[in-house]
């Protein structure tokens, strides 16, 4: 229980830190490498966060074990853990973690600060449904 609140934990931190720093994202991360390398960084430790409290909630729960980190967000979904709808979108994280995770240097501004920085919602929300089965 305690790395589960641990984890949430971090996910919560990384959101203030993302959030603090994303005012005037597209002309900052054209033009300034330590921003750019900063947020793409928080950005890929909440989205391994993320996944690592999935995966270690199914094994905490006993749940099959996933073959994949996109499989363990529909897992979590299978088993109510998550709403099942918002567990098939927000499986979407295990593919922006691994292209972070291997294709940083492709990416663009926009897709960052636009797409990206807009959906930092969801995992609030991903979030909160996972700490409601521990209240």
């Amino acid at each position: 229980m305690e790395r589960i609140y641990q984890k949430i934990g971090r996910i919560r931190e990384y959101l203030l830190f993302i959030d603090s720093i994303k005012v005037d994202c597209l002309a900052r991360f054209a033009t300034d490498p330590i921003y750019r390398g900063a947020l793409l960084h928080y950005l890929y430790l909440l989205s391994d966060t993320c996944l690592s409290l999935a995966e270690l909630v199914i094994k905490q729960k006993k749940l099959r074990v996933p073959q994949s980190y996109h499989e363990a967000i529909d897992i979590l979904g299978e088993n109510g853990i998550l709403e099942p709808s918002f567990a098939y979108s927000f499986a979407k994280i295990a593919g922006f973690r691994n292209f972070l995770a291997h294709d940083y240097e492709k990416i663009e501004a926009d897709s960052i600060c636009k797409d990206v920085l807009s959906k930092l919602d969801d995992v609030k929300k991903f979030v909160d449904q996972m700490e409601k089965i521990y209240d």
